[in-house]
C-alpha cells in the first residue's frame, strides 16, 4: 500500500484507537484460564520489556536510533506491539481475538512500519540508507549489528516517550482477565 496515501496516513493515526477498542473487545471475548493467563502474561511482559528497551534509546525525528534493540531490527516497538498482541490473544484465549489482532497487524501496523521506515529515510537519508542495509525492517536479526552510537538505555527518554502507559494499560487489562476467570471461569 503506498504509505503517502490519504487512506494510508488515517490508518497511522487511528492504529493506536483501533487498538484500544480491540483490547476492550477482546476482554468481552475472552474466556481466559490459568494456562492462557500464564502465557499470555509471558508475551506480554516480552513485549514490554522490548518496547521498554527501544523507548529507553529512542530520540524521535531528532537523530537516528541505532543502539539498543534498534541494533537488531528497526522495529522494535512495533515487534514489542506484536509481542503484547500475542499475549492478549493467548490471554484472551479466543479465536475471535486473534483475529482481531491479525486484521489490526496486517492493515493498521503494516501501513505504520511503513510510513516510519518512509519518514526516517527523508530525515536521515544516508545514514538511514546505510542502517537499513544491516538491520532489517521488522524481524529481528541474531548477530546485532555493530555498535556505532555510544547511546545507553535513559529512564528519562523511556518517561519521555510514555511507554509507561503500555505498562499500565497491560497491568489494567491483565487484571481484568484474571479476575473474569476467577468470577466467570
Amino acid at each position: 500500500m503506498n504509505t503517502d496515501t490519504r487512506l494510508a496516513k488515517t490508518l497511522y493515526v487511528w492504529r493506536v484507537r483501533v487498538s484500544l477498542f480491540c483490547v476492550v473487545a477482546a476482554f468481552f471475548l475472552a474466556e481466559p484460564n490459568r494456562l492462557s493467563l500464564l502465557a499470555g502474561s509471558g508475551f506480554i511482559i516480552l513485549g514490554l520489556l522490548l518496547r521498554g528497551w527501544a523507548c529507553g534509546h529512542l530520540s524521535k525525528d531528532k537523530e537516528l536510533t541505532t543502539s539498543g534493540p534498534y541494533r537488531f531490527t528497526r522495529s522494535p516497538l512495533y515487534l514489542g506491539s506484536l509481542l503484547i498482541g500475542i499475549g492478549v490473544t493467548s490471554a484472551s484465549r479466543s479465536w475471535w481475538v486473534a483475529g482481531l489482532l491479525a486484521f489490526i497487524f496486517l492493515v493498521f501496523y503494516s501501513v505504520a512500519v511503513q510510513r516510519e521506515k518512509n519518514m526516517l529515510q527523508g530525515l536521515f537519508p544516508e545514514a538511514y540508507a546505510a542502517y537499513s542495509r544491516r538491520v532489517p525492517l521488522f524481524f529481528p536479526q541474531l548477530k546485532p549489528d555493530p555498535p556505532n552510537s555510544p547511546r545507553s538505555f535513559d529512564w528519562s527518554r523511556y518517561l519521555a516517550n510514555k511507554e509507561y502507559r503500555a505498562l499500565e494499560a497491560a497491568l489494567v487489562f491483565m487484571a481484568l482477565l484474571v479476575l473474569k476467570a476467577i468470577l466467570w471461569g
